[in-house]
């Protein structure tokens, strides 16, 4: 009589869906809500406090100008965490990327201002700017890869919204939180030391992120890749030989997210307390009233992403947004804020079919051996161009000809990304390295 055949072993217990996309969510809103605290300070206080100078267009020019310090080092950060989370897992790199962006932001708030150091200040600044740039360059690309990796067919568009929806959950914390110092805080104690506190209160928000993030497993296309072979030994050469069409078109496609977002925020806000006199509470409160459309707009286009494609519903967002640009000089500048909050509501609505969608449509350009790489350097070489040369090229620009450039420069770098969908071609990718549910 024949000894009966081993039981197999028990299969590893997989992460939870509703630990997978909440680790998706919260580490993102706790980089993007670090990311917009800057932005925010750069339109209200960095100016003066760190490039003081006679000409207040001249401040806030410069401290646009070390805003964009992080936009050159997301590509960095994309290319070095990219590298790790293609060789050895999403969830140590995306814990990494959560530890360096927390760190930078953490630190902003102990800084001795241009007042106490002189240009040793604004040089501590920039430096730390680049260290959140490189911390958020490894960030998006893998709470991406975390959700649609995981995500059974037929969802990926749903699922790939979870982090994207960071980007207002993280907004509305960062200027919530500036709205009510303002309210408590006198003028002289906000521009003194109340601008420290959103840094400072970071801390608390990376803990949370750490916590949820160290719970979890390795997704099953990175797995499954894993049991076919070695990883590639450079991630980017790899990408670079055999990805480039992809890793343009990917870059060029995302263009329009980010300068919908930063004229319609960093942009609109220092316009609208500079040029057309709003108070500072009264602009950031009509801001997060329209930052709720954003979210509507991100879940509405994950629905729409699963029942016909992500590709589509960013050409329908793209053609929307170039409608956008053109509305902007007459909305924008009509000195009602009344029409002022519907720009926003319009501009921010729409920024969210061109920003959900690349939850699962980035991802879906390039094969697993590459995937952390592809996702992240497209997403952060399109934030160059689209986000962090925005406020500064629209503050140039409304200086010189009003806001109708400035309207025309949003209606072009939509017009970007719609050629660069249009030339694309849907890809299959993540329909062929995930094993079955």
């Amino acid at each position: 009589m024949t000894a009966p055949p081993p039981a197999p072993k028990a299969a590893p217990k997989a992460a939870s869906t509703r630990r997978i996309l909440g680790a998706s969510l919260v580490g993102t809103a706790v980089e993007f809500y670090d990311f917009y605290i800057y932005a925010t300070a750069a339109s209200l206080v960095f100016g003066p406090l760190f490039f003081p100078s006679d000409n207040a267009s001249a401040q806030l020019l410069a401290a646009y100008a070390s805003f964009a310090v992080a936009f050159v080092a997301r590509p960095i950060g994309a290319l070095v965490f990219g590298h790790y989370g293609d060789r050895i897992g999403r969830k140590s790199t995306l814990v990494a990327s959560l530890l360096v962006m927390g760190g930078s932001t953490l630190a902003i708030a102990f800084l001795p201002t241009y007042a106490s150091v002189g240009w040793f200040a604004p040089l501590l600044l920039c430096a730390l700017r680049f260290g959140q740039g490189f911390g958020l360059g490894g960030e998006w690309g893998g709470a991406a890869l975390l959700a649609v990796e995981n995500a059974p067919p037929g969802w990926r568009g749903r699922f790939g919204i979870f982090p994207q929806l960071g980007a207002p959950v993280g907004f509305i914390a960062a200027n919530g939180l500036f709205l009510l110092l303002g309210l408590t805080l006198t003028d002289a104690d906000f521009q003194a030391w109340g601008w420290r506190l959103p840094f400072l209160f970071s801390a608390l928000l990376v803990a949370v992120g750490l916590w949820v993030r160290l719970k979890l497993t390795e997704t099953p296309a990175f797995a499954a890749m894993a049991e076919k072979g070695p990883p590639p030994g450079v991630p980017i050469a790899e990408l670079l030989r055999d990805h480039w069409r992809a890793t343009l078109g990917g870059t060029l496609g995302v263009i329009a997210c980010f300068a919908l977002f930063y004229l319609s925020t960093a942009f609109a806000l220092g316009f609208g307390t500079t040029r057309l006199g709003y108070a500072r509470e009264t602009f950031l409160s009509v801001e997060l009233g329209a930052i709720l459309f954003l979210a509507v707009g991100i879940l509405l286009s994950g629905w729409l992403s699963d029942r016909f494609d992500p590709r589509r519903v960013l050409i329908g967002g793209c053609v929307a947004g170039i409608g956008v640009g053109l509305l902007l000089a007459p909305m924008l500048g009509s000195g009602s804020l009344a029409v002022v909050a519907a720009f926003l509501a319009l501009a921010l609505f729409t920024m969210g079919f061109v920003y959900g969608p690349l939850g699962a449509w980035l991802p879906g350009l390039f094969p697993a051996r590459v995937r952390y790489t592809g996702a992240s350097m497209a997403f952060n070489l399109g934030g160059i161009l689209g986000g962090g040369l925005a406020p500064i090229a629209a503050q140039a620009l409304s200086e010189w000809g009003g806001l109708q450039p400035v309207g025309w420069y949003l209606a072009a770098a939509c017009a970007a990304s719609l050629g660069a969908l249009l030339a694309l071609k849907r890809s299959a990718h993540l329909d062929g390295d995930l094993p079955s549910r």
